[in-house]
């Protein structure tokens, strides 16, 4: 009877719209990236991912509603490096275990993230810039999408190895954060490409470096982080689709099997690698393993750091 049952779900699931919930608003480009995945899930399901914005907290609001939601696959989380892999290290209490609270699905996108300033600073590189900030103690300043996120932590590192002290002004998301930037509010950013690259081109911001390994193909002519002297500044963030405790396997089996096939689509890659990001497709396993690993080395770089989130 139980396979009976596994196997209808598995032919019949989704029969109707599936919830997924973003920690970021609308605009971000987490959302954009998976409203792209979103139009592919509904061409081959039938059934529209109905994507629910929740910002805020460091993406505990959004974490919180799902590992609380009912457990029949119609409600989904996309979370990101901080919510599973760095919070549980800044924050004294969760209300939510990244392992424990819900059943992982797949994993999602990988992406860098870019320093990028204000045309105002009188930088073009990270030396230069971290010899201004020196110039000038107490009086430079960096956004970030969201407190206690990887783009928080990436200025907590840069102050800690460069021996400087800018302070730290986070936002609900993504498009506040550049908007400041750009209006000149804020001195720096660590942000994803994607959302400075329209601002690049105009001429109102410069990038100074980036994150990943290698250099971007979008932007070959910016050194990484690595190559101008500051190697733990290799941060790569992701995504990943999650869903409730307790959702049977029938169904996360199903919704990896939707998810991985949107995700290895060309028409997603293309759209993606436009945006400087990459697909990651992945079994539940696959994920849980990668979390692991990213948990402990988010881990011992707040340990190192000493850092605690206070906001």
């Amino acid at each position: 009877m139980i396979a009976l049952q596994a196997t209808y779900a598995q032919t019949t699931f989704p029969d109707r719209p599936v919830r997924i919930i973003v920690p970021f608003a609308a605009g971000n480009t987490l959302d954009t990236s998976l409203r792209i995945v979103a139009e592919e899930f509904k061409k081959n399901t039938g059934q529209p991912l109905l994507i629910e914005n929740k910002p805020g907290g460091s993406g505990i609001i959004a974490a919180q509603a799902v590992a609380q939601a009912t457990p029949d696959g119609y409600t989904l989380l996309l979370s990101n490096t901080s919510m599973f892999t760095i919070n549980p290290h800044t924050f004294s209490k969760l209300p939510y275990d990244p392992e424990k609270s819900f059943k992982h699905i797949t994993n999602f996108l990988g992406s860098a993230m870019v320093l990028a300033v204000h045309t105002s600073v009188p930088a073009n590189d990270v030396k230069e810039f971290v010899a201004w900030t020196k110039a000038n103690p107490g009086k430079v300043s960096y956004a970030s999408f969201t407190a206690g996120n990887s783009s928080h932590f990436a200025g907590v590192i840069l102050n800690q190895r460069a021996g400087i002290d800018m302070t730290h002004v986070p936002f609900n998301g993504t498009p506040p954060a550049v908007q400041n930037l750009v209006g000149g509010q804020v001195h720096a950013a660590f942000l994803p490409l994607l959302a400075v690259k329209p601002h690049l081109e105009s001429g109102k911001v410069k990038v100074l470096a980036v994150t990943s390994p290698q250099r971007s193909s979008l932007m070959p002519n910016v050194g990484t982080f690595r190559e101008q002297g500051f190697p733990d500044l290799e941060i790569y963030i992701w995504a990943a689709v999650s869903s409730p405790a307790g959702t049977p396997d029938a169904m996360v089996n199903r919704l990896n099997a939707e998810f991985v096939k949107a995700l290895k689509s060309s028409d997603v890659r293309d759209k993606w690698r436009a945006m400087d990001f990459e697909t990651l497709p992945s079994t539940p396993e696959e994920f849980s393993r990668f979390m692991m690993a990213d948990f402990k080395r988010w881990g011992e770089a707040v340990r190192i750091s000493g850092f605690k989130a206070t906001e």
